[in-house]
């Protein structure tokens, strides 16, 4: 690879993972040609990008980004073969590695990155696949503001229904 090439896919793999905050860094090595390739397809079907680079270029895209971005925690895990997966959904490369890794041993998951939170680990799968999105946030604390208004709504016109009933009872005592 010259020197231009390598800028080349620095600057692509820099655009690529500064425009999501959800990338996942797994070690497919040791997988044959035909499971890769059923890996890509499950990846493509699930409008998961599938990236394959060196790990030097790797690092210098995510030092090229603001400290505060946090990625520095990731240089750790970037030695062997890394195949990066880019989502806009959080959990939906942990669904699809735990879903293949039924039948199979890899992809070993390296290190994760979401919203600027770095999980390091193949024992890290199980979290980031109970991860909520925003979506499942927002709907879980609409439900919870929404109880305590139907639960007094229920006592309001219950309690109006036995005030009906105890005077209806009166009235048909007299």
């Amino acid at each position: 690879m010259t020197r231009e090439d390598k800028t080349v896919a620095i600057a692509e793999l820099t655009e690529e993972l500064s425009g999501t905050p959800f990338f996942y860094l797994t070690d497919s090595s040791t997988l044959s040609v035909a499971k890769i390739n059923k890996f890509r397809r499950l990846c493509f079907e699930k409008d998961i990008k599938v990236k394959v680079a060196k790990n030097t270029l790797i690092q210098k895209a995510l030092e090229s980004q603001p400290e505060s971005k946090g990625y520095a925690a990731l240089y750790e895990v970037l030695h062997g073969p890394t195949t990066i997966l880019i989502s806009s959904n959080p959990k939906a490369p942990a669904k699809l590695l735990e879903e293949f890794r039924k039948t199979e041993e890899r992809p070993i998951l390296k290190a994760a990155y979401i919203d600027s939170s770095v999980f390091i680990g193949d024992d890290q799968l199980a979290a980031l696949v109970k991860l909520k999105s925003k979506e499942e946030m927002v709907g879980e604390i609409i439900g919870l503001l929404q109880s305590p208004a139907r639960r007094l709504a229920s006592q309001i016109t219950a309690s109006g229904s036995k005030i009906a009933g105890i005077v209806k009872a009166l009235e048909e005592r007299k």
